[in-house]
């Protein structure tokens, strides 16, 4: 049966930390839902009630792009093995882009990675956990590094470069604001 809490109990801390991957939803009051799935470990618990990732370089910037017209977030994490439980953090969130003031704050909960973007922080206003009595057993064998080879093949100034080309606009055309990492001279 679900459960609600008002912020994240030390237990449900633990339980996150456990996880290898996790899931973001967003979505605007026109266009698509997205739904992404994240790993790496670049997710952390900042406090009781605000959270946040590391997002590092993708194909798409959906998560920016809803957070800067909408401002809901949720957060989905299941466990594989053990318990069976499925915990959902349901807030208002925000992206965080290198130039701004509160960068340096942040940044320095993350180890550092070639590619990263912005770090996507969420304000917790509910969290729930429920049974997942029906997530299969999966094992986890290690983290890809198919993103990090890709990253450092393109160097920052590629990064940039995909930044500016594929990163500017979500699919439904809705500015994704990182518009401003792009160096004036460029």
């Amino acid at each position: 049966m679900a459960k609600f809490y008002d912020c994240l109990t030390p237990d449900l801390r633990q339980f996150i930390a456990a996880q290898h991957l996790f899931f973001v939803a967003t979505a605007c009051a026109q266009g698509r839902v997205n739904l992404s799935p994240k790993g790496l470990s670049t997710f952390r618990c900042l406090s009781e009630t605000e959270v946040g990732y590391l997002d590092l370089t993708g194909s798409g910037n959906e998560t920016a792009g809803h957070l800067a017209h909408d401002g809901r977030i949720t957060f989905m994490f299941c466990s594989f093995d053990k318990e069976p439980k499925i915990l959902r953090l349901y807030g208002r969130g925000r992206a965080i882009k290198p130039w701004q003031p509160e960068w340096a704050h942040y940044v320095s909960h993350f180890d550092q990675q070639l590619g990263q973007r912005q770090i996507i922080v969420q304000q917790i206003e509910s969290v729930q956990t429920s049974c997942g009595f029906s997530i299969p057993f999966m094992q986890y064998m290690g983290d890809r590094p198919t993103l990090d080879e890709w990253a450092s093949k393109k160097g920052e100034a590629g990064i940039a470069e995909y930044w500016k080309n594929r990163n500017q606009k979500t699919i439904d055309g809705m500015d994704t604001g990182l518009v401003e990492t792009i160096s004036p001279d460029e």
